[in-house]
């Protein structure tokens, strides 16, 4: 089947109205891209972001516009037409111009273009010396020298494909014994949770401030053969949540922190509190411009020997306790 996606340009006054009459004509599901709404974040951002990628930075002067996919077929069509028609009324009565230019611009996309064309970019991917990363679609053999991670990009973060994700992995390799109980917290994915059980961790709690995130690490835990009885997720923020501080309450071997400078900083007395003596600390997530001030706070919670691995830009860094 093909499909027409269908751009509908106008301004921040214009979107509730316009929201309103997409779903009387039927249509249930629709994209929406405002500037006012980037800036208001850039704005009032609350310190968990260090870096905002150029492509994000560019919907600051973008055209406020709503996105709908239609079915290229006589339903779509109708659709179309309800569409055109209401967008000349509205612009008809918009005397002011509140509402922007009202006009509608249409692309034709094939189903498969749109569902799949994507998964050309997520091939497997090595990572240090023991672990293969591969989305579920491809496949992978190399002689069995290598254990295979099998994550798909729709997840939530981490895949792999970025610098933090894999100088995290590389050090939890040269790290991880045989048995250690490991906490990974800000989890995404899964994915180094679930690569240090494939690597041969004991068990693993992985924690995430999104529920959406907790679920995933759990389905992709199933997905790699982890007994669940070894493998258990939360999600919540143990910085507010005493109830969830105290339930991971622990002494693990390791602990990963794959997330921002400002968070990990806030997180050392929790990392104290979970760490074991003599156990190892991994975090990540770092732009190299703050690695300094992460090691300083860190190392003033009482771990010691930073040991730092660094690639264009982005710094993990390992410690021990």
């Amino acid at each position: 089947m093909e499909w027409t996606e269908v751009n509908i340009y106008t301004e921040t006054a214009g979107i509730e109205l316009l929201c309103a009459k997409l779903m009387d004509i039927g249509i249930k599901g629709f994209a929406i891209q405002d500037a006012e709404d980037f800036n208001e974040f850039l704005e009032n951002k609350n310190g968990q972001w260090d870096y905002i990628d150029e492509d994000l930075m560019g919907l600051s002067q973008c055209e406020t516009r709503i996105t709908v996919y239609l079915p290229s077929n006589s339903q779509g069509a109708d659709m179309l037409s309800s569409i055109r028609s209401m967008l000349a009324e509205l612009k008809a009565a918009d005397t002011e111009g509140q509402y922007g230019r009202l006009e509608a611009e249409l692309t034709s996309i094939r189903e498969e273009d749109w569902a799949n064309n994507w998964k050309q970019y997520f091939k497997p991917l090595k990572v240090g010396e023991k672990l293969v990363i591969k989305p579920s679609w491809e496949e992978y053999s190399d002689d069995g020298q290598r254990t295979i991670l099998e994550i798909d990009p729709a997840s939530s973060f981490g895949t792999g494909q970025h610098h933090t994700t894999r100088l995290c992995l590389e050090l939890l390799e040269k790290s991880l014994r045989e048995g250690d109980k490991l906490l990974d917290m800000g989890c995404g994915s899964g994915i180094l949770s679930i690569g240090a059980m494939l690597l041969g961790a004991d068990s693993a709690v992985a924690v995430d401030i999104e529920q959406n995130a907790a679920e995933t690490a759990l389905e992709n835990a199933v997905k790699n053969n982890i007994p669940a009885e070894k493998y258990k997720t939360y999600f919540g923020n143990i910085l507010t949540d005493k109830n969830l501080a105290d339930e991971i309450d622990f002494k693990y071997d390791i602990i990963t922190a794959n997330i921002v400078a400002d968070v990990l900083i806030a997180m050392k007395d929790y990392f104290v509190r979970y760490i074991r003596e003599g156990g190892t600390l991994i975090v990540s997530g770092i732009i190299e411009e703050r690695m300094d001030e992460v090691i300083s706070a860190l190392e003033s919670a009482g771990f010691k020997g930073p040991e730092a691995n660094v690639k264009e830009g982005w710094a993990a860094v390992r410690f021990t306790y």
